[in-house]
């Protein structure tokens, strides 16, 4: 049986914020409902066009020379384990059309067979170990609303059928050893909490197992069936892991103190279900695995607890004999084989210069697959010999006209921000950097990420590439405090009253810059997604003298807004990290930091994108500082896409955002 990893699907499902499609009332989000030949202006010099299933306002023409240039760098492709397939070979995913679909791939280096065919990507797939039966489970969701459902695919015959109601949310199906049995967690109950499911997949019987409060992960199902290891998610360094027995609630909690929060991760049974191996940070200031016996509550450390990285998956093999683990060392991927019996690590593989994930365990135990993306690949998949401690290459994604040999690898470096640690030392903030090929000075673009409980890692990005090698900037990409990856301590550093600090980490950037010989801080842009477009707009309310140009993506304007128009159901999760609107002094310190408030302050040239059906930062985000900017006759390009939800997915999408992203920043760099 495989564990989830539980903080990779705690944050799949609540992101940077979170709500349901709301309607939208400024002018973008009128145009999409209405018919494209009348549609309705709210101000005659905003010009609008409408490009498929995109809503473009004052965005220029994308001349043919542009279109032309960057063609090859919006035709990468990646692909990324989804199980060993029954009956032999891998499901990947990958695209080919649009979207990422389900693939077979029979042998190392071989030929791909599509098996699904949606206008929607595949989301998480569970293989079914049952090979009397061969199918999986997969989510998928509509126009990027999140609301997913869990659909069967037979993977003789090809057919699909949706499992769940059709109108509540389903993550994560795990399928328990009977291979019958999915646990999933679902909000079908109230469309506020996820509790969790069973379903059975051949009659297609429904049960509900347990009725939770919040949000509820099921991690792995003990042999025998009976118990359920799950885990509630309350914050990134808060959160609670139990056993679980059907009907019948809760049977064992590992926090030792409820009154001290612990960040546990991920965790798996062992061969007779008599104890947990699990990850935690608990006493320390990264997560370790652990193994406690449920029955006399012994714990010991598994990992080396001089190891300053997180260890942030643990997946185990069918005969639960090894557990594979995946670490986070500094943004790097480190993997190691652990065989339960000798109790000692086996088959260590260390992955030095890119990011590992979706560890699985093959049938017969002794292989693991794993997907690996680099600044320099796109995301392939990998199959290791745990035995002979061997790796094997199974895809090879194009990566369009990009010579990968050209590409530039990202530098780790460190800078000094505005605090100190101790006296007389100041605090220094992890950074990535691309510098283009040639002299300088450069121009650069500082990309931030989301979450903010993410990390800039060493990724492969077809927009970094296009930046450096054809806009010639410096591409940066800091780890601003509240990043997860650098200690339990870091991450807590920007919560509540202390948002803003992490704004100022922008500053000291900013400061770095300028006094780099190769970089041109008179040539400052910003870009960011979700929590990084807050951080977007934050940044062009502080520092818009030395800043060109900002490009906000599904970013959060107002904090109150945001978090009075969010879902229910993560409504809660929101406000341990921001703070709890109806606090009156919270709330007043809240509208005190949304740039929505001070957008008299920003001076530099907008370019904002955003999804339709953003189930996590509604549209209205964008559309209400949009309509504030240009009230204030700041230049502004908006793009709105119907189809689409929380960042765009599609790759028509994606080719035209990216497109007028590199024409915007071309212009004002």
């Amino acid at each position: 049986m495989q564990g989830h990893s539980a903080a990779a699907l705690a944050l799949a499902i609540i992101g940077c914020a979170g709500a349901a499609p709301q309607p939208v009332s400024a002018p973008a989000a009128k145009a999409a409902t209405q018919p494209a030949s009348k549609p309705v202006v709210s101000a005659p010099t905003i010009e609008r066009r409408v490009v498929g299933q995109l809503v473009m306002e004052d965005v220029p023409e994308i001349p043919k020379a542009l279109r032309d240039r960057i063609r090859r760098y919006q035709n990468a492709r990646s692909a990324s384990v989804a199980g060993f397939a029954p009956g032999g070979g891998l499901l990947i995913r990958t695209r080919f059309g649009q979207t990422a679909q389900l693939h077979h791939v029979r042998v190392a280096m071989g030929a791909r067979q599509q098996k699904t065919f949606f206008r929607e990507p595949i989301g998480a797939v569970a293989t079914s170990p049952d090979s009397r039966r061969p199918g999986v489970v997969f989510t998928m969701d509509a126009g990027g609303s999140e609301f997913s459902q869990l659909f069967w695919l037979d993977v003789e015959t090809g057919q699909t059928q949706m499992l769940t109601d059709g109108t509540s949310r389903n993550t994560d199906p795990l399928f328990a050893s009977d291979g019958r049995s999915v646990i999933y967690s679902s909000t079908e109950r109230n469309k506020k909490d996820f509790d969790l499911w069973r379903i059975d997949a051949q009659s297609k019987e429904r049960t509900l197992v347990f009725e939770g409060e919040g949000l509820w992960l099921a991690l792995d199902v003990a042999p025998g069936g009976e118990r359920i290891l799950a885990l509630r998610y309350i914050s990134a360094t808060k959160t609670e892991l139990a056993v679980i027995r059907p009907q019948q609630g809760i049977e064992y909690r590992f926090n030792a103190k409820a009154d001290v929060p612990i960040a546990f991760g991920a965790a798996v049974f062992d061969a007779k279900g008599a104890g947990v191996y699990y990850v935690s940070d608990e006493g320390r200031e990264f997560k370790a695995l652990r193994y406690r016996d449920l029955s006399s509550g012994r714990d010991r450390l598994i990992s080396d607890a001089s190891l300053q990285a997180d260890v942030v998956d643990v997946v185990t093999n069918p005969a639960r004999t090894r557990l594979a683990l995946r670490y986070n060392d500094g943004g790097f991927s480190k993997v190691d084989v652990y065989d339960v019996g000798r109790r000692r690590f086996r088959s260590r593989r260390r992955i030095s210069r890119g990011v590992v994930s979706g560890l699985r365990f093959a049938p017969d135990g002794r292989r693991l697959a794993f997907t690996l993306t680099s600044p320099t690949s796109s995301g392939d998949v990998f199959v290791h010999d745990v035995t002979r401690n061997r790796t094997e290459r199974w895809t090879a994604s194009e990566l369009g006209g990009i010579d990968a040999d050209r590409l530039r690898r990202f530098s780790v470096i460190e800078y000094p921000t505005f605090d100190e640690i101790a006296p007389g030392r100041k605090r220094t903030i992890p950074a990535m950097i691309i510098r283009p090929s040639g002299e300088g000075p450069f121009p650069v673009v500082v990309i931030i990420h989301g979450g903010p409980e993410g990390q800039a890692r060493p990724r492969f990005s077809s927009s970094d590439a296009l930046i450096a090698g054809e806009l010639g900037a410096a591409v940066i990409r800091p780890n601003v405090r509240g990043s997860t990856g650098y200690g339990r301590s870091y991450t807590l550093l920007d919560n509540g009253y202390k948002r803003e600090d992490s704004v100022k980490d922008i500053g000291a950037l900013l400061d770095w810059i300028d006094v780099q010989p190769d970089l041109d801080a008179s040539r400052v842009a910003v870009l960011g997604g979700s929590y990084g477009g807050y951080m977007v707009l934050a940044s062009a309310v502080h520092y818009s003298d030395r800043l060109r140009a900002a490009v906000d993506i599904v970013g959060i304007s107002n904090f109150v807004t945001f978090l009075e128009s969010t879902k229910a159901y993560r409504r809660d999760l929101r406000r341990v990290e921001y703070g709890d609107e109806r606090d009156p002094k919270m709330r007043a310190f809240l509208q005190s930091i949304s740039p929505l408030n001070r957008a008299e302050a920003i001076r530099v040239p907008m370019l904002v994108i955003q999804g339709l059906n953003d189930p996590r930062v509604p549209a209205t985000e964008s559309e209400q500082i949009v309509s504030r900017l240009r009230e204030q006759g700041q230049d502004v390009w908006y793009i709105l896409a119907k189809d689409e939800g929380h960042g765009f997915r599609k790759k028509e999408n994606r080719d035209a955002s990216l497109a007028a992203t590199y024409l915007f920043l071309q212009k004002y760099l």
